[in-house]
């Protein structure tokens, strides 16, 4: 879903010429995000991206907003993930952006850093956040100050196929206490037992989550508080190492199958085609690779979790909700927004749509109305340690997943030496940085 040149396209709009200076005084003109809510008519602009069954939940969901709030009007303005960047970038650069906002991650510095964003600390009279865990709410801050709101969460996570371990008789360690190395041996149990045909790992490096756990568990971060690239080259260097030990060994793939399959749509992945017995995915991802397989798969613990003091797992928003600076109803699109995370009106509706809720009261009674792969998500989630969460992408960050996959396929095909890409991708990645 999520296309590299849309991404620095937003980028390149928000910062070209009179752009720039237009997001930079965007941060004032707006109403008062603490005031009472109007009885007189307000029309709300609430913009989003998404499938046409995103679209129809969430026009339920205004539908019974409205008629709660008779005299408030939510128009809905909505796209596909490659147009929505562009639009959004336009409007906020004429000052004409939506009231409510659906974010992303990596776009959120960008556009708060730039005063786009409305700081939602203000608004709490009418949006509250107590149902929220703090590490989850951290999420959403720049600066310290609280720009954008989990519509729902995601942690990263392993997924095992069981009817693949049944068959070629691989017998699973503790997955609450397993290593690195435990994964390894497995593994090959796997790809040995099945002569070839099954591989017994999957591999990964074209997502920021697994490169965050990697270096995490090893007291490591991506980025420094102040935006920098802060990883060391040699934690960069072990984790494509082992990627690469696995390739040569026949663990996972050949290079050139792992690639094919990550630019590949999900269902075509091993996890879903049955060709790996173990792999990664974000935890909410299982319902989709699960109806693909059509066989018994399960999330389990990341390896090495147990082996650490401050866990690598941590919680990864699958989307926001931000709120215009520029609002000339703050207040009410709070309102709006508390409406969207609080209610079970809403949840009933959007269900998991966007993710399994970050409300704790929410998720909880949302459990016996979901399916069996989305129970077992929910449940990872409630399970799952997580250690704080990781400083926001920076602006100029935001092609991260591009970079990482061009140096994750230069050392499975040994065209850079593992040390030789961690310090490529190091330069690089900060290029990207200072140039925003």
């Amino acid at each position: 879903m999520n296309n590299g040149i849309s991404r620095r396209n937003v980028l390149s709009l928000a910062a070209g010429v009179g752009a720039a200076s237009a997001l930079a005084a965007c941060g004032g003109g707006g109403g008062d995000a603490s005031g009472d809510i109007s009885t007189e008519p307000v029309t709300l602009r609430f913009t989003w991206w998404g499938s046409d069954a995103r679209h129809k939940r969430t026009q339920q969901a205004i539908d019974l907003f409205q008629a709660k709030h008779t005299n408030i009007t939510i128009k809905g303005e909505f796209k596909d993930w490659n147009g929505y960047w562009d639009s959004l970038a336009t409007t906020v650069a004429a000052n004409d952006a939506p009231d409510i906002i659906q974010m992303d991650e990596l776009y959120l510095a960008s556009y708060a850093e730039r005063g786009a964003l409305l700081d939602l600390g203000t608004a709490e009279k009418h949006l509250k956040t107590a149902d929220i865990e703090a590490t989850a709410l951290d999420t959403g801050k720049v600066d310290g100050k609280l720009y954008a709101i989990p519509t729902g969460l995601t942690a990263y996570s392993f997924i095992v196929n069981d009817d693949l371990l049944k068959q070629f008789n691989v017998t699973l360690p503790d997955t609450a206490a397993w290593s690195w190395e435990d994964l390894r041996t497995v593994g090959d149990q796997v790809s040995k037992a099945s002569g070839g045909k099954v591989n017994g790992v999957q591999l990964w490096g074209f997502d920021t989550g697994s490169v965050n756990v990697w270096i995490r568990q090893q007291g490591a971060s991506l980025y420094s508080e102040d935006g920098k690239v802060a990883v060391p080259a040699q934690l960069l260097a072990g984790y494509w190492q082992y990627l690469l030990d696995l390739a040569k060994s026949g663990i996972g793939p050949s290079p050139s199958v792992t690639i094919e399959r990550a630019g590949a749509a999900l269902d075509q992945s091993g996890m879903a085609t049955n060709a790996t017995a173990i792999g990664t995915s974000w935890n909410t991802q299982l319902t989709s690779i699960g109806a693909a397989s059509g066989q018994n798969l399960r999330l389990v613990n990341i390896p090495g979790e147990s082996q650490v003091g401050t866990p690598g797992a941590y919680y990864k928003p699958s989307m926001y909700w931000s709120i215009s600076a520029r609002s000339e109803h703050p207040a009410e699109a709070a309102l709006f927004v508390d409406f969207l995370l609080n209610t079970q009106e809403a949840a009933d509706v959007l269900l998991t749509d966007r993710g399994v809720p970050g409300n704790r009261t929410i998720r909880a009674a949302l459990a016996p109305k979901l399916t069996a792969t989305d129970k077992a998500a929910a449940d990872y989630l409630d399970t799952v340690k997580v250690g704080p969460a990781p400083r926001v992408t920076p602006n100029g960050a935001s092609g991260i997943e591009q970079i990482l996959k061009r140096h994750t396929e230069e050392v499975l095909f040994e065209r850079k030496t593992p040390q030789a890409a961690a310090e490529s991708f190091i330069k690089e990645l900060q290029t990207e940085i200072d140039a925003a």
